[in-house]
């Protein structure tokens, strides 16, 4: 009976021990998820940057008045490799911006640049464009895949973080949340486009 005080106090450290334990874990795991999901989202965006060359090179053959378009998408692949974002720096939003920034400038180009490539019945024509749009939209696809994944992994890490008790284990380390990935025209898209056939 006199030990009886002594017993609930161990077992009470050793579930808060197996409760802590587990947290950490938990966050340590939710971690490598995100990293993992932040390196496929790099990797697409590599693969989309590494077809933009091939990409300009072919419309180049083809069109003579387009110089301006063609330096414009080139600027912006140029961008989007000069801004690396490791997964240390998930939790700065600035790093985060500036990368989302570049990335969307370069869609934005690179829908001028097909937008242009419509003028030019031989080069859509082309087998080569042809097999360049057709690896370019399976890359957008892949991109919005592992955006998918990425934000998921995200959302599972923060919300653990902001919870009891990963919140304490979070605190004690000094681990902060993650940046999500945001639009830049959030406003703009959010609205349904009007379609007027005339």
């Amino acid at each position: 009976m006199k030990f009886k005080p002594f017993y609930l106090i161990l077992a009470l450290i050793i579930i808060a021990g197996v409760v802590l334990f587990n947290s950490y874990n938990t966050i340590q795991s939710d971690d490598e998820k995100v990293t993992a999901s932040w390196s496929e989202v790099i990797n697409q965006y590599q693969r989309r940057a590494d077809l933009v060359p091939n990409l300009v090179s072919t419309v180049k053959g083809y069109t003579d008045h387009e110089k301006n378009i063609l330096i414009e998408v080139t600027e912006a692949r140029a961008k989007v490799g000069s801004i690396q974002v490791n997964s240390d720096q998930l939790t700065d939003p600035i790093v985060m911006a500036k990368f989302q920034q570049a990335q969307q400038q370069l869609s934005s180009s690179l829908s001028r640049l097909l937008a242009v490539s419509e003028n030019y019945p031989e080069l859509k024509a082309s087998s080569l464009y042809q097999d360049l749009m057709v690896q370019l939209e399976g890359t957008e696809n892949r991109i919005a895949v592992a955006r998918g994944r990425y934000i998921q992994a995200i959302q599972n890490y923060n919300s653990y973080i902001r919870r009891l008790p990963g919140k304490l284990i979070a605190n004690y380390y000094d681990l902060a949340s993650k940046a999500q990935f945001t639009v830049e025209n959030e406003k703009q898209i959010s609205t349904a486009p009007i379609v007027k056939f005339n």
